[in-house]
């Protein structure tokens, strides 16, 4: 199965584990992914073009699930304005064994930060700022592909 979800409301991780780890796999791996206060940054600001988020998101999670033979994929990412802290996004993965849950949950984490299309903005006490992705974000997701 695989879910993929974009909002802007807070992302409940018991929720979405609750529902990984009902299918029955023998292994679940997670990531959660939070807001970093880095170089003063008060908000984290996501803005996406609705459909074509989601699609790219899915494609990512096909991919993953077909590599990996996964029994579920849930990725929610979170949209809008964010504080330090908040969970930006959620990847779980499951699967009969612990290396193929591990290591498609890595491959999507890396994956989405440099191929989801989502458009960040930092806010800080002297501005906004664009985000681009860096180019250890692009090494990492390059091992993947």
């Amino acid at each position: 199965m695989i879910r993929v979800v974009v909002q802007r409301d807070p992302i409940d991780i018991a929720s979405a584990l609750a529902e990984i780890e009902a299918d029955g796999a023998g292994a679940v791996a997670s990531f959660t992914g939070l807001v970093r206060a880095d170089d003063g940054v008060s908000v984290l600001d996501l803005e996406h073009y609705p459909g074509m988020t989601e699609a790219a998101l899915t494609a990512l999670a096909e991919g993953a699930a077909t590599r990996w033979d996964l029994l579920n994929v849930t990725i929610v990412h979170r949209v809008g304005p964010m504080a330090p802290g908040e969970r930006v996004v959620f990847v779980g993965t499951a699967a009969r064994h612990r290396v193929a849950a591990l290591e498609a949950c890595a491959s999507l984490i890396d994956r989405l930060k440099t191929e989801a299309p989502f458009w960040k903005r930092e806010v800080t006490a002297d501005g906004s700022r664009w985000v681009e992705a860096r180019h250890d974000d692009e090494d990492a997701a390059a091992r993947w592909r």
